[in-house]
């Protein structure tokens, strides 16, 4: 049975005091306010502006966005991940232009995309695909290449059809390694959402931090960025409790062999 991770009370306490220095350093030195302003004022605009309703709204155009690039990013590399793995001729071919274009920083394509989408969330949800796509393929395709062959031999001598290999060999096979490429996709996601709101954006996250950046309210940008920080912190946690729901099958397995 798993038991439950301890609380990180050093990591908590060592943020806690980080903050505590924030708040007595910037009132120690009010010149700099308008560049670090307390964090208690800091949290008195992040209050404010959820009482309003308007950081609300950005918060869920910027959640739909990146809901849907995400989703939409893990389907096709997953699928794509599974052909190019499996078909060792298709990954041969496509190789080289994979790795031509993976390690380009993803906040290039935006002005292309710009240019061939306009400035909408449709522009936005396409940068957000092509970012995170990129993480979750790669790992998708080290996964089912690292699928011992004995297994899928197997499976073909007791007759299982294609489908039911996919199905019940290869895609538990390479699971581990799917949920790793899709936690990279996740925060990936998030960042070019936010980044592309900045860039050709009217409503978000993105776009609300950097308008109140422009207006000089200090206060308010920063409660920009606490929200994003947090979606990210929660969003991670809850991707972290549904991959282990989800791998609980594989963690047994591994704990039946050590034994």
């Amino acid at each position: 049975m798993n038991q439950a991770k301890p609380f990180n009370w050093l990591g908590w306490s060592s943020f806690a005091s980080l903050l505590l220095f924030w708040e007595f350093g910037a009132r120690a030195t009010p010149k700099f306010e308008l560049y670090f302003p307390p964090v208690s004022r800091i949290f008195s605009a992040l209050g404010q502006a959820f009482a309003a309703g308007s950081i609300t709204q950005h918060a869920l155009v910027t959640l739909a966005r990146f809901a849907e690039g995400f989703l939409l990013a893990a389907l096709l590399a997953v699928l794509a991940g599974v052909i190019l793995g499996y078909f060792r001729f298709l990954h041969s071919l496509l190789a080289t232009m994979i790795e031509l274009l993976r390690p380009m920083p993803s906040v290039a394509i935006i002005p292309v995309a710009i240019l061939l989408l306009g400035i909408g969330d449709g522009m936005i949800v396409s940068v957000t695909v092509y970012a995170s796509l990129w993480p979750i393929l790669i790992n998708t395709i080290d996964g089912v290449r690292n699928i011992d062959a004995t297994l899928i031999d197997t499976g073909r001598t007791f007759g299982l059809s294609r489908w039911r290999i996919l199905w019940q060999i290869i895609l538990p096979g390479a699971s581990p390694f799917i949920a790793t490429g899709l936690r990279i996709g996740l925060s990936i996601a998030l960042i070019l959402v936010t980044t592309a709101e900045m860039i050709a954006g009217s409503q978000g996250l993105g776009f609300f931090i950097l308008d109140e950046e422009r207006a000089m309210n200090s206060a308010n940008m920063y409660a920009g960025i606490v929200v994003v920080a947090l979606l990210g912190y929660v969003l991670n946690r809850l991707f972290l409790m549904i991959e282990s729901r989800a791998m609980k099958w594989r963690h047994g397995m591994i704990a039946r062999q050590a034994a």
